[in-house]
C-alpha cells in the first residue's frame, strides 16, 4: 500500500487517481490519514492533476484544525491503493491475497448438465403456462355525475343532451 514518491510526478499522479472517487484519503471527513499524505505532499499539485489539487486545497483549509481532526495518524505507506509499491520506505507492505476466499460463491463456475436440463424444463413450463393464460382486456368505467341548474330544468332534454356525446369504445 502506498502511494510512492509524494514529492514525485508518479506518485502525484497515483494520489490523483486515488482521489478521483474519493474525497479523503480514508473516510468521508477528513482525518489524520489526510494530514500524514497531506504533510508529505511538498507543495501544491499541477493544474492537470484536479483530483490532488482539490483535495490538497480542501485539506490546507483544516490547517488550525490539524490536530484537532479525528483518527490516529499512521505511517504514510499505510495509506493510499494497495498496488503500488512503497518506495519511501516509510511503512512494510502487506502482500497477503484475499482473494482466496469466496463469501458467496462464485458465479464462473459451470452449473452441471443436470441442472441446466432442470432449468430448460421449468423455463418451458412457465412459458407454456404464460401463453395459455388469455389476454386480459382492459376496461374503464366512466361516471358522469350531470346536476341541474335549478329545479325548472327540462330532465328529459338533459338525457338527451348527454347522450349525445360521442366517443371511441363510449358505450
Amino acid at each position: 500500500m502506498g502511494f510512492g514518491d509524494l514529492k514525485s510526478p508518479a506518485g502525484l499522479q497515483v494520489l490523483n487517481n486515488y482521489l478521483a472517487d474519493k474525497s479523503y484519503i480514508e473516510g468521508y471527513v477528513p482525518s489524520q490519514a489526510d494530514v500524514a499524505v497531506f504533510e508529505a505532499v511538498s507543495g501544491p499539485p499541477p493544474a492537470n492533476l484536479c483530483h490532488a489539487l482539490r483535495w490538497y486545497n480542501r485539506i490546507k483549509s483544516y490547517e488550525k484544525e490539524k490536530a484537532s481532526l479525528p483518527g490516529v495518524k499512521k505511517a504514510l505507506g499505510k495509506y493510499g491503493p494497495a498496488n503500488v509499491e512503497d518506495t519511501t520506505g516509510s511503512g512494510a507492505t502487506d502482500s497477503k491475497n484475499d482473494d482466496d476466499i469466496d463469501l458467496f460463491g462464485s458465479d464462473e463456475e459451470e452449473e452441471s448438465e443436470e441442472a441446466k436440463r432442470v432449468r430448460e424444463e421449468r423455463l418451458a413450463q412457465y412459458e407454456s403456462k404464460k401463453a395459455k393464460k388469455p389476454a386480459l382486456v382492459a376496461k374503464s368505467s366512466i361516471l358522469l355525475d350531470v346536476k341541474p341548474w335549478d329545479d325548472e330544468t327540462d330532465m328529459a332534454k338533459l338525457e338527451e343532451c348527454v347522450r349525445s356525446i360521442q366517443a371511441d369504445s363510449l358505450v
